[in-house]
């Protein structure tokens, strides 16, 4: 079971899992591609606030859009902030706080999220 904000500009392609406790945030368009995995708590939100306190305190938001590949696999508790876009085949740290955009076959991780290495055997991929 995952939760969702509106569930209308969610799109999930063929062969989705996501473990308990996932949160998806679509307050704009969340693509995910085919054969994604997400771990227990992961956290995929387009929503986002202002950093100036008079706007935060008004209520501002706003949001982006986030695409995630096919063949996606994200761990424990990794966060995956607006306007992101993870590329086919990335693997995401447990734990990590992606605010970038990654290419594809990469593994990332840490806070900010980071590229650690390639995916291994990447190089012979290609769907």
């Amino acid at each position: 079971p995952f939760h969702v904000d509106y569930g209308l500009y969610l799109k999930l392609g063929a062969n989705f899992y996501a473990n308990h406790g996932c949160t998806i945030l679509d307050c704009n368009t969340i693509t995910i591609g085919k054969n994604c995995m997400m771990a227990p708590h992961v956290c995929i939100s387009a929503a986002t606030h202002p950093l100036e306190v008079e706007r935060r305190a008004r209520g501002e938001e706003f949001t982006a859009p986030i695409v995630i590949g096919d063949n996606v696999w994200i761990g424990a508790n990794a966060t995956i902030c607006p306007g992101v876009i993870l590329g086919n085949g990335v693997v995401v740290g447990a734990g990590a706080v992606v605010t970038k955009s990654f290419p594809d076959n990469v593994v990332i991780g840490g806070v900010p999220a980071r590229i650690l290495k390639k995916v291994p055997g990447s190089e012979d991929i290609t769907d």
